[in-house]
């Protein structure tokens, strides 16, 4: 019997508010502020009232932390112009704190298909400002990227994921460029089949993604396994070197795109031993 209460049950809200010390969960920009996506109104689409992002403030181990929690179950997670603009102003507020000498710890909740299709160039911008504010805040704290369920991590928050100092998944996790319908509309049904579950979990599941080095930790789906390893990350400090440093474009020209990949092949790709 698993005595950890789930932590991909929760919505983004609790989630943040579970992650941060009890009663110093305080919401930046919350629902009641009204600020909602003006886009989607216009093409038939209820907006939300925080439209999907939840940006907290608060502290960890008593230390002044932000904690970014996308709500996968509005629009997919899907990232537009208020939302990415909530999540990249976190950010840069963050590091903004550190260069003041306020030490602000920041984590992600990363639960999104990406770019808002109805949104287009805005939120491409947005998850653009949000990559920078990334790169800009890691090199005064750890950021930790958190991937549990169940939409996973697509599109161009993928990327930001991959520019995290830290990125903890699990099983039930997925984190991948492209999602899979998108792959199959584009390649075919023969190349990658959206309905196959298990074939889908084997290429881009968290357990996998961890073996190939593109999650530093694979944890249970636990609150408390989350936050532990959460605050382990943060103990680590800032890493001497990133994931986006490895130069992997010569192999990828390598791959034979001619055979269908699997599990084995990406484990042995990312090591760098051939099959």
């Amino acid at each position: 019997m698993r005595n950890d209460s789930s932590f991909i049950e929760l919505r983004a809200r609790e989630r943040a508010r579970q992650l941060l010390d009890v009663d110093s969960f305080r919401e930046l920009l919350d629902p009641f502020e009204g600020i909602a996506s003006p886009w989607l109104p216009a093409q038939g689409i209820v907006p939300q009232a925080d439209d999907g992002m939840v940006v907290a403030k608060g502290t960890l181990n008593g230390k002044p932390t932000v904690v970014v929690a996308i709500e996968g179950a509005f629009q997919g997670g899907s990232m537009g112009e208020v939302s990415g603009a909530k999540m990249a102003a976190a950010l840069e507020l963050a590091a903004e704190d550190n260069r003041n000498g306020i030490p602000t710890q920041a984590i992600l909740c990363l639960e999104t298909g990406g770019v808002r299709l109805q949104e287009a160039n805005l939120g491409l911008a947005a998850i653009a400002d949000i990559h920078a504010a990334i790169v800009d805040l890691r090199r005064y704290t750890p950021v930790i990227g958190i991937i549990a369920g169940t939409v996973g991590c697509f599109g161009g928050m993928s990327i930001a994921a991959g520019l995290c100092s830290y990125l903890i998944v699990t099983r039930e996790a997925r984190l991948g460029l492209n999602g899979p319908q998108v792959i199959e509309q584009e390649a075919g049904i023969e190349e990658y089949d959206s309905r196959d579950r298990p074939f889908i979990w084997q290429m881009t599941g968290g357990e996998v993604r961890h073996r190939s080095g593109l999650a530093d930790v694979l944890v249970g789906d636990g609150l408390q396994a989350i936050k532990q390893a959460v605050q382990r990350a943060l103990e680590k400090g800032i890493p001497a070197k990133y994931r986006t440093d490895a130069d992997l474009l010569p192999a990828l020209l390598k791959f034979d795109t001619r055979q269908q990949a699997d599990a084995e092949q990406i484990k042995h790709f990312f090591e760098g031993k051939p099959l």
